[in-house]
């Protein structure tokens, strides 16, 4: 687990890779329950979607970065705020590489310590997916994000 003294602007987090298969894909798609057809049928999605093959919807890639930055921050880190831009398609056959950069970190005035970072997605070194994060962490051991309701929980 980290606190906010643990993070200074600069920090790099350490490189998650993941090699995605056609499961990898499918799972996230029903899980999020997305039926759309380029998300498990890749006849589909290269004869109708003119794509090369089925590739992870937006769920998918919005829980790989809350996996990733949740097994950097420990159980207590709360995500507060994601904002991210897909620039290209995530493919079985690939390895996807998340990374992160910690951008900002402050404790608001109600005591809730915050980490922003831009993560990226990569394949091969194409960034797939940009992303914006802001993550609560605790200030001190005995502090919990979670535990925050009402007028102390403003992400």
């Amino acid at each position: 687990m980290i606190t906010i003294d643990d993070v200074h602007v600069g920090d790099a987090i350490a490189p998650l890779e993941y090699d995605v298969t056609a499961t990898t894909v499918v799972l996230g798609a029903l899980a999020s329950r997305d039926w759309r057809p380029m998300h498990h049928d890749k006849d589909f999605a290269i004869n109708r979607n003119g794509t090369k093959d089925i590739f992870l919807n937006t769920p998918n890639q919005a829980a790989w970065f809350e996996r990733y930055l949740t097994d950097w921050t420990g159980p207590k880190g709360r995500l507060g705020r994601m904002t991210f831009r897909m620039k290209g398609s995530v493919f079985p056959g690939d390895t996807m590489v998340l990374s992160a950069k910690v951008t900002n970190t402050e404790t608001d005035p109600e005591g809730c310590g915050w980490v922003s970072l831009d993560v990226e997605l990569s394949v091969a070194g194409d960034v797939k997916t940009s992303c914006a994060v802001r993550v609560a962490v605790p200030t001190v051991n005995d502090d919990n994000p979670w535990t925050r309701r009402g007028d102390r929980w403003k992400p």
